[in-house]
């Protein structure tokens, strides 16, 4: 198959789904591609990226206005123009999720968990934190009790801080004298491993033929590897950002969220140069085109320019 080929393939999938969540795509593009250049974009430039996947320009703007609403975005006005940035929370928000999208996931556990206590908190509270921690990775043990095995600490630390309950949450750390089959076939309920686990490989099924097409000599457009390359990590958080990372050995066998970071890693590298060549040719903020990526930027999954085989493979989740 050929490689743009590949690429329609997986647009029409995308367009044909029945409810096209196109603030959720904006979300991903901002992450991917605008947070590490600053942050801001002109709207015109969003909803000319956005037409390659089929969303209009009025749905732009309704789902942009949306993410205003929501505390993701802030907008601008200069002349007729408006311009779009992340807000202080929303950058935060941002951070904290790239943090876990383009870093190899934890390989090594000491065999300690970490717990919340919640039961000094009201129904509200409780409910928030909840969802906060289960971008995390945390499993609710029970109404009161949210528990991981190796949760990132600066990432705790800042969602306790920013939902003002750091004074108020009990956080413990121990070890269990549980075996292991114990200890997986809880977590295999708590987090539905089983139901994660078929979502990797669906996510495995839908972008192999697109990296096996660009393993021939022909190569995409800088427009389509743009397409490719968001659509890959559109789908590839929906399911990370549900995974607890959990150690190895609490996963059932045959897990297949290492093959999802090891093809998601290797389309990622075969994409983001000529990708960011069309960021830099057609998106724009109010002093021009958008500046170069942040250093950090180069440092996902471990190294873009690192060549394949040279960094240490994914065998934890393997």
């Amino acid at each position: 198959m050929k490689p743009e080929t590949a690429c329609r393939k997986l647009v029409n999938e995308f367009r044909s789904r029945p409810t096209v969540r196109a603030g959720s795509l904006i979300t991903t593009v901002f992450g991917d591609a605008i947070a590490p250049r600053g942050g801001t974009v002109w709207l015109g430039s969003l909803i000319n990226a956005m037409a390659g996947f089929g969303i209009s320009e009025r749905l732009v703007r309704t789902s942009a206005f949306r993410l205003v609403q929501d505390g993701w975005l802030q907008t601008q006005q200069v002349g007729r123009r408006s311009f779009y940035s992340l807000t202080a929370d929303g950058r935060d928000r941002f951070e904290q999720a790239t943090h876990r999208i383009y870093s190899m996931p934890t390989m090594q556990w000491n065999g300690e968990w970490t717990l919340l206590l919640t039961n000094a908190l009201d129904s509200e509270s409780r409910e928030a934190l909840r969802k906060e921690c289960g971008w995390l990775g945390f499993g609710v043990l029970s109404s009161d009790v949210l528990a991981h095995p190796s949760p990132q600490p600066e990432d705790l630390d800042a969602t306790l801080a920013r939902l003002d309950v750091a004074d108020v949450v009990v956080v413990l750390r121990g070890r269990t004298p549980q075996g292991a089959a114990t200890m997986r076939e809880l977590t295999r309920n708590c987090w539905r491993l089983d139901e994660l686990d078929q979502r990797y490989k669906e996510f495995v099924d839908r972008f192999r033929p697109m990296l096996r097409a660009l393993s021939g000599r022909q190569q995409l457009s800088d427009k389509s590897a743009f397409i490719v390359r968001t659509l890959l990590i559109q789908e590839y958080r929906k399911v990370l950002l549900r995974d607890p990372w959990l150690p190895a050995e609490l996963l059932p066998g045959a897990w297949h969220g290492g093959a999802a970071y090891q093809l998601c890693r290797n389309l990622y590298r075969e994409s983001y140069a000529l990708a960011d060549a069309y960021i830099e040719r057609t998106m724009e903020t109010a002093d021009g085109p958008l500046p170069p990526p942040s250093r950090a930027y180069k440092q996902r999954f471990g190294g873009l320019d690192v060549p394949d085989g040279a960094t240490t493979e994914y065998a934890a989740h393997g």
